[in-house]
C-alpha cells in the first residue's frame, strides 16, 4: 500500500493507522516520487492527497489511470472539505473513494478495507453467485471482469459495482441517493459522486454516451438500467 502526502505528520498517521491493520505501507512526499513508487513497488492500493508540491495529485492519478499496471490500481483521494471541483474531478479521472480533511484515521481505514476487499477477485458480494447478462453485456462478479460484444470493459471498482447493481435490477428506477446507499454503502455523501460514476459508466458501455440506452435518467427520480436497451 503507498500513501502519498506531503504533510509528513498526516502521512505518519495514516500509515502508521494502515499499519496496525495489517497492511504493509510504503510512503512518498510528493507527487514525482509517488508516481515512481506506484510503478516500481506495484502497492495493492494507492491513497493520494490532492494538494501535492509540483506534481499534484490529480495529475498523479491521471497518469497511473493512463499506465496498464495502474489502470486496475484501487485509489482513494485525501480531499480538503471545500475541493469540490478537485474532488469531483478526481472521480472522473477514476478514483474509487474519497476522504475529505480533517477525517477519522479510523474511517479512512475502513473505507480502504471496503475498496481492498472489492478489488479482490472473488470477495465482492454476488447474491446470485454466478455471471449476469444484459444483452451482449457479461460480468463476472467473482473474477470482477466485465465485457460487451466480447469487448473487455476497463471498469474501476465502482463502477463495476455500480454495473453489476444495476444489472441486478432491471427496470428499476433508483435515486441517487438510494445508489449511494446500496452501492456505496454510506448513509450520507456528495451525491455527485454517483453523478460522477453513472456517466463514467455511460462513456463505457453506452454506443452514444451523449444519447443512453442502457442507463436512462428517469427526470426527477434517478436513474433505470433498460436491458433492451443492450441488444446488439
Amino acid at each position: 500500500m503507498l500513501v502519498i502526502d506531503d504533510d509528513p505528520t498526516v502521512a505518519e498517521v495514516v500509515a502508521g493507522y494502515l499499519t496496525r491493520a495489517g497492511h504493509q505501507v510504503d510512503r512518498a512526499a510528493d507527487g514525482a516520487q509517488g508516481l515512481a513508487l506506484a510503478r516500481t513497488a506495484r502497492p495493492d492500493l494507492l491513497v493520494l492527497d490532492l494538494m501535492l508540491p509540483g506534481l499534484d495529485g490529480l495529475e498523479v492519478l491521471r497518469r497511473v489511470r493512463a499506465s496498464a499496471e495502474g489502470a486496475g490500481l484501487p485509489v482513494v483521494l485525501l480531499t480538503a472539505k471545500g475541493d469540490e471541483a478537485d474532488r469531483i474531478l478526481g472521480l472522473e479521472l477514476g478514483a474509487d473513494d474519497y476522504v475529505t480533511k480533517p477525517f477519522s484515521p479510523r474511517e479512512l481505514v475502513l473505507r480502504v478495507q471496503s475498496v481492498l476487499r472489492r478489488s479482490r477477485p472473488g470477495t465482492a458480494p454476488a447474491p446470485d453467485g454466478g455471471p449476469l447478462l444484459s444483452g451482449d453485456i457479461t460480468l463476472d462478479p467473482k473474477a470482477r471482469r466485465a465485457h460487451r460484444g466480447g469487448r473487455e470493459l476497463s471498469l474501476t471498482l465502482r463502477e463495476f459495482d455500480l454495473l453489476a447493481f444495476l444489472l441486478r435490477h432491471p427496470g428499476a428506477v433508483f435515486s441517487r441517493q438510494d445508489l449511494m446507499q446500496r452501492v456505496w454503502g454510506w448513509d450520507f455523501g456528495d451525491l455527485s459522486t454517483v453523478t460522477v460514476h453513472v456517466r463514467r459508466l455511460r462513456e463505457k458501455i453506452e454506443d452514444d454516451p451523449a444519447a443512453p440506452a442502457l442507463i436512462s435518467t428517469v427526470w426527477g427520480v434517478g436513474y433505470r438500467f433498460d436491458p433492451t436497451g443492450g441488444a446488439a
